[in-house]
């Protein structure tokens, strides 16, 4: 197994992106593989998101605050102008369609397939033939037709999900790890600056992971032992990133 990477989200709005960011790799999923009726729930979770929250007034924000960070940084020495100012431009275009869309997935309340099926998908087992005939109607169709369906559906998502997974990236590329130690499984951190975020890098061939806790300032970490499902007594060598 590779080195896995944890991440811990120490604010609202972040764990709100986190959440959207890997919906948007579940969707990604779905387009690049047929996973039939296993597609919708991405999606559905999506709407449901959007429905209730409109993210697009802290995301614009945040895209404000980055642009004046890579506008600084874009001359600074060591600093590769070429990617920064590839920062910029796609956070500006994201920007501007962010602003010039509607509601991410409002149209898609009007989809009588999509809304009879998303009464449904709560229900455990209620992907039956009995249940869902034009589900089973829709999963015969060829994969390369329910491919473009869906690609079209996801898009209505397309001008909220960039710009998050813009500013996720940026995030963790402006942090680097640092090796750490937790003692007896237990490991504690303060930071003068707000946090967003807290990742934590581990070799899975130690058998434990980690539970994350705290607020923008200060953050605690237990190393939980995988087989016995309790809190690791040794010492634990970590990779360590924490997020501004």
């Amino acid at each position: 197994m590779n080195e896995l990477i944890y991440e811990q989200p120490l604010n609202e709005k972040t764990r709100s992106y986190l959440r959207l960011e890997y919906l948007a790799n579940q969707v990604q999923s779905n387009l690049d593989q047929d996973h039939q009726h296993r597609c919708f729930y991405p999606l559905f979770s999506l709407c449901e998101l959007t429905e209730r929250c409109d993210y697009r007034g802290e995301i614009i924000k945040d895209i404000d605050k980055q642009l004046i960070n890579l506008k600084k940084w874009q001359h600074l020495p060591h600093i590769d102008e070429q990617q920064v100012e590839g920062y910029i431009d796609q956070m500006q275009e994201a920007r501007v369609k962010l602003i010039r869309c509607e509601r991410p997935g409002q149209k898609l309340k009007q989809d009588r397939f999509l809304s009879a099926l998303r009464q449904r998908f709560g229900m455990p087992g209620a992907c039956c033939n009995f249940d869902l005939p034009q589900l089973h109607y829709w999963l015969a169709k060829p994969w390369e037709v329910r491919q473009q369906e869906y690609k079209n559906w996801t898009e209505h998502f397309e001008c909220l999900l960039t710009p998050i997974k813009l500013l996720l990236e940026l995030t963790r590329k402006t942090t680097v790890y640092n090796p750490a130690t937790a003692t007896a499984g237990f490991y504690q951190g303060s930071s003068t600056q707000a946090l967003s975020l807290i990742r934590v890098k581990i070799d899975p061939a130690q058998g434990c992971y980690p539970t994350i806790s705290g607020n923008r300032n200060r953050y605690a970490i237990h190393f939980v032992l995988f087989d016995q499902q309790k809190h690791s007594d040794r010492s634990i060598d970590f990779m360590l990133a924490t997020c501004t």
